[in-house]
């Protein structure tokens, strides 16, 4: 069944300590919200399925209209519903990155910048010292545990989030915790820069063609094996046309295959799940195609997401887009 307690803490960092040992190390954060409760993040670094290092993505730029419907910053705990249109990740439907950009990190090594654990120093020793930066982290409560410290740092009661890590497309028995819109995540506000630094990850077991109701991997879908996999790509959209609504919206797509693609059965979807079918012609290579948003087909100029899907139904590319990069009338947005 999917995580029982989804959700989002935002809160200060306070502490962090390093764990390269045992069985199933972790990062820990010690973090405090503005109301004076404390919690423990606990971030995986290593998998207990083969293979064990896991697959990481920093986005020191992150740009997504997610982060427009957060909580305020240092509000402590917010459940989340899974479902789309609101805060709740999910790395496949809410085109939150390309998943081809995840890299692999070994979990704790001698020596400096060269694991996972000194990716998350980088960042979490940074926002310890400015009390001015946020953490956002996404995933499954638990506590509070009244008569019981917390096992790491001490505070009582007990309390804090795990599974800070995609939550879907799992084997063996991770299964049971499959679903939608409920994948982990950290995201950091810088507020004197005007900017938001996001850092996900995954195992390398799990699978990024998931079921839309159960979150259940598709063993039929092809695998993920790197940049290039579908030739098909979606290059630009035009998502506030000039002149009074509605206007006429359109999606840029090229084909960066050497060979030509026929658009038979291909579709774009919307952040509301209205398909937009492809015409019936085919792209050569390097060639782009302009697709008019039409027959429910929306764009809103509040941010939203644009996916593309191949013939099997499958998503082959997926951008999203800000409210901010959206108010420009009549500019066109690439990605």
């Amino acid at each position: 069944m999917p995580l029982k307690k989804y959700g989002v803490l935002a809160a200060r960092l306070v502490d962090r300590r390093r764990e390269g040992s045992g069985d199933t190390p972790h990062y820990q954060i010690h973090l405090a919200d503005d109301a004076g409760t404390h919690y423990r993040v606990a971030v995986n670094v290593l998998s207990q399925q083969a293979p064990s290092e896991l697959l990481y993505l920093a986005d020191d730029d992150f740009h997504h209209p997610i982060t427009d419907l957060l909580p305020p910053a240092g509000s402590g705990w917010t459940a989340l519903p899974s479902q789309p249109g609101t805060a709740s990740l999910d790395f496949i439907r809410g085109n939150l990155f390309d998943p081809t950009k995840m890299r692999l990190l070994p979990p704790d090594l001698p020596g400096p910048d060269n694991d996972l654990a000194d990716l998350l120093d980088h960042y979490i020793q940074r926002a310890i010292n400015d009390p001015t930066i946020c953490l956002y982290a996404f995933g499954q409560r638990w506590g509070p545990e009244p008569h019981t410290p917390d096992k790491i740092f001490g505070f009582l009661p007990g309390n804090g989030v795990h599974d800070i890590h995609m939550n879907q497309g799992n084997s063996g028995g991770f299964r049971a915790d499959d679903g939608v819109w409920q994948d982990g995540g950290l995201l950091l506000h810088l507020p004197t820069e005007s900017r938001w630094i996001a850092l996900f990850l995954a195992f390398q077991s799990q699978t990024w063609h998931t079921d839309d109701t159960t979150g259940h991997r598709i063993d039929t879908a092809a695998p993920r094996t790197g940049d290039g996999q579908d030739p098909l790509r979606i290059l630009a959209a035009l998502v506030n046309p000039t002149g009074p609504a509605p206007g006429a919206e359109t999606v840029t797509l090229i084909n960066t295959s050497r060979t030509p693609v026929s658009l038979a059965d291909w579709h774009l979807t919307d952040q509301y799940k209205h398909n937009l079918p492809l015409p019936d012609a085919t792209l050569r290579p390097g060639e782009t195609l302009t697709v008019p948003a039409v027959d429910g087909f929306r764009l809103g100029n509040r941010g939203g997401t644009i996916t593309l899907l191949n013939p099997a139904g499958h998503k082959a590319h997926g951008v999203s887009y800000t409210a901010r990069q959206a108010q420009q009338e009549g500019q066109t947005i690439t990605f």
